[in-house]
């Protein structure tokens, strides 16, 4: 009886939460319309920003900010295709990731997309900034396909960078072309190699990742990983998502790319000798991240597809999180806490 108590209440708060924030979206857009002189403004309003988490309500620690879905590469397995062009102002995504902090965040990643296409990486390196100095998070986080970044980026942004993350899905460049991972003339394996010692020349902790498709999952990356020594090798089985990556309404079709679980396996197997390298099957990944795309919309993938929420900036982070179809349990189980701050003096990865 105690315990069936303890439910209702909760629900009852979760109720008069979403009745306010539901009160405060109308005021904000019909408010304009009403007489003045029916409107009062009362402090006691609860702002969107300030809306707390529900009771039991899973904390976004880790988010993954893809405010980009714009890219120079055409990877035939991406799974956030160019669907829009769309960037949001700089203030109205500084505004979100502060209503983010609010809520709990700890750590932001940003990637898209290629997230240093838009102003030649500039727009990224201020909410670099914002995120590390006026947001005081312990991580942050870039993935890149590398091939848009310059040292000049490095020597304005990098104090205030955590960890960066370069995608490399073979170190023969024939194959990285045939994934579509490679842009006219340049290397995409000299790239690589040139942002790990910048990486190192200022202070940035380096990442590989690498999603294993049918181009190269007989590959041994072995030597070359080990040589480069990231702290973490992320290797993902290429996920196939409705509308991004398969299907009528997607700009990619990456089924000729799809690995079977036993390939998968098979490329796992072969480098067990990597110790930084961190395994993601479908299972694992495709509900365990928080993702937000360029309307800091979270994508709930729980259905095969990525379904949008509202904007947190419409409905606040917690009424948009009800919706996410975030799996934190497997976001545990995956390794998703660990030590992601370069300030740290020492790393146990």
């Amino acid at each position: 009886m105690k315990t069936s108590l303890i439910s209702v209440m909760d629900l009852l708060k979760m109720l008069l939460m979403y009745l306010l924030s539901v009160f405060f979206i109308c005021k904000r857009f019909l408010g304009n319309y009403l007489p003045k002189k029916r409107v009062k403004r009362s402090k006691s309003v609860l702002n969107i920003e300030e809306i707390p988490l529900y009771p039991n309500q899973c904390v976004p620690q880790s988010v993954n900010y893809h405010f980009t879905r714009k890219c120079n590469y055409e990877c035939g397995f991406c799974f956030h295709t160019a669907k829009t062009s769309y960037v949001l102002p700089l203030e109205d995504a500084k505004r979100g990731l502060r209503m983010l902090k609010t809520c709990g965040m700890e750590k932001i990643n940003f990637s898209g997309g290629e997230p240093f296409i838009h102003n030649r990486g500039r727009y990224l390196g201020e909410l670099v900034r914002f995120c590390k100095r006026e947001l005081q998070l312990s991580s942050v986080s870039i993935v890149s396909n590398g091939s848009l970044i310059r040292e000049s980026w490095f020597t304005e942004f990098a104090d205030d960078l955590d960890i960066l993350a370069v995608s490399c899905d073979s170190f023969n460049e024939d194959t990285n072309k045939a994934i579509g991972r490679g842009s006219g003339r340049k290397n995409h394996v000299e790239k690589l190699m040139k942002i790990h010692s910048w990486c190192e020349q200022y202070n940035v902790l380096f990442k590989i990742n690498t999603v294993v498709n049918t181009y190269n999952f007989d590959e041994n990356m072995t030597e070359e990983i080990l040589q480069l020594n990231p702290i973490r090798w992320k290797v993902f089985q290429c996920l196939l998502l409705e509308g991004e990556n398969v299907g009528a309404d997607a700009i990619r079709n990456a089924e000729r790319f799809y690995v079977s679980d036993e390939q998968f396996d098979e490329f796992l197997q072969r480098h067990n000798s990597v110790e930084c390298l961190v395994p993601e099957s479908n299972v694992k990944m495709q509900n365990s991240y928080l993702i937000l795309d360029e309307y800091m919309r979270f994508l709930d993938c729980t259905a095969g597809a990525k379904q949008p929420t509202k904007s947190i900036l419409d409905v606040g982070v917690a009424n948009a999180l009800l919706f996410s179809g975030f799996d934190e349990t497997m976001f545990k189980k995956r390794g998703g806490v660990y030590e992601w701050s370069k300030s740290r003096p020492t790393l146990s990865w």
